[in-house]
């Protein structure tokens, strides 16, 4: 058998059917078997790239019983496998239903070797384009320089420019954004991206610790400092020493603290609760908010000595409704996590899903998206998530755009951005969605600024 034929597993309980199929795809690999198990035996072994799987096998020949387990079993086993079914006439059904489990296409019987030879290249060609774009994406994605981030908005990617130019300096930030942004995200990268990548990332809450533990929280206290002080306890800032100190919701910062705050970053030095020993701290600090801080100086709740202290670099985090269709970005991000998580087999969004997605204005921001996509995925009965999935409303048509050319640039924006969510980031389907060749694709991309930041297993929302 030659190495370089391609490999083709084939499901039919036939014998006429299977010499047909060996006499008309010798230029195939094939590996042929009459029943379910010793099909999957040779899927295991061989993981032939296209299968063609007969919905009619014994014991369930007039059905599709056998055919459909067998399709599930090899898309679980194989989900980058290609499975066309074959079925009669009578069973189209079946064969609609096989599509919605995950075949890539069907073909009915009598066989038409011209037509199942035109389905087969198709499968063979997207199989291979698939995996060509996997194995660039691992190379181009392996030293990521933003871990966690996922975007294809100006927007985000000039706060990914800004953030890798502070990163590897010492500067102190301040990152401002409403809640659920994704703050906290910026700041995990900040710290990624800096020297101190090897030590520590210390978080704290400012407004999520009563005022009156918050003291003990941020210095640490000495044994007997106060009533249920039992032991010494080290405090944020001393264990985030040589690391970065992420301090978030800083605006809820109590004023007392705020001065205390101020002497250890202009001295570097602290002291704990109860004691008198002054130890060095060397921390980078970054620090977030989603309140206006000017506003809270004016009104007197916020020091501007410790305001300048900490904005030596702002990082201004974008809302989610100002993003873009990274909504769609991230839902599709969201949606692989949770069939993960949930051992869920979801295929993705229904065309009128994503469009309630785009339009939505995602008040909670990533956060809300995050959460409506993951009780989605719980919930979904059908193959696709739905907007009512979602609890959605269908978007409504934009009938105010009169500006032609900002509308044409809108409408190339949002089908590229929703060829890419449904692509997963493939390229090479992406394109073929679009019906463009893939460097009209790159073009596309260029000329409407576009591009896309690696998201891993960083959490999005802070």
């Amino acid at each position: 058998m030659s190495e370089d034929k391609p490999k083709l597993l084939i499901l039919e309980d036939d014998d006429g059917l299977r010499r047909q199929y060996r006499w008309a795809l010798s230029d195939y690999a094939l590996f042929l078997s009459g029943a379910r198990e010793e099909a999957l035996d040779l899927m295991r072994l061989e993981r032939p790239p296209v299968a063609i799987v007969d919905l009619g096998l014994p014991p369930d020949p007039d059905g599709a019983s056998e055919g459909l387990a067998a399709l599930e079993a090899i898309l679980t086993m194989a989900p980058e496998t290609k499975v066309i079914v074959a079925s009669g006439n009578e069973s189209r059904a079946h064969a609609l239903k096989a599509v919605s489990l995950g075949a890539y296409d069907f073909y009915q019987k009598p066989i038409e070797i011209d037509v199942l030879r035109t389905i087969l290249d198709r499968a063979l060609r997207l199989f291979r384009l698939e995996a060509e774009n996997r194995e660039l994406s691992a190379l181009n994605h392996s030293g990521s320089p933003i871990d966690g981030i996922i975007s294809a908005s100006p927007e985000m990617l000039r706060v990914c420019r800004t953030i890798e130019k502070i990163a590897p300096t010492n500067v102190a930030v301040l990152v401002l954004g409403e809640s659920g942004t994704g703050k906290e995200l910026v700041a995990q990268a900040i710290h990624m991206l800096s020297p101190r990548r090897n030590r520590p990332f210390v978080a704290i809450n400012c407004g999520a610790i009563p005022e009156a533990l918050l003291e003990s929280e941020l210095f640490g206290h000495e044994k007997g400092a106060f009533t249920g002080a039992v032991k010494q306890t080290i405090g944020k800032i001393e264990s985030a020493h040589t690391g970065t100190l992420f301090l978030d919701e800083i605006g809820d910062l109590p004023q007392p603290l705020q001065v205390k705050l101020l002497r250890f970053l202009s001295t570097r030095v602290i002291e704990r609760i109860g004691g008198r020993q002054q130890i060095p701290v060397d921390i980078r600090l970054v620090c977030a908010t989603n309140q206006d801080l000017e506003a809270r100086m004016a009104d007197g709740r916020f020091r501007e000595d410790l305001y300048y202290r900490l904005n030596e670099v702002i990082v201004r985090v974008p809302p989610l409704r100002e993003r873009g269709e990274d909504s769609v970005l991230l839902a599709s991000y969201f949606i692989k996590r949770f069939n993960a998580q949930f051992d869920r087999k979801l295929r993705g969004f229904t065309t009128e899903a994503i469009a309630a997605i785009a339009a939505c204005p995602w008040r909670g921001n990533v956060r809300e998206l995050e959460n409506r996509v993951k009780r989605a995925v719980v919930m979904a009965d059908g193959t696709h998530i739905t907007a009512a999935d979602l609890e959605l409303a269908p978007a409504a048509a934009d009938e105010d755009e009169l500006d032609i050319r900002a509308a044409r640039s809108r409408a190339e924006r949002t089908v590229v951005q929703r060829a890419l969510a449904q692509s997963n980031g493939n390229l090479s389907t992406a394109a073929k969605l679009l019906g463009v060749s893939r460097p009209t694709l790159y073009s596309l991309l260029e000329g409407l600024g576009m591009g896309t930041v690696s998201l891993s297993s960083a959490e999005t929302a802070s």
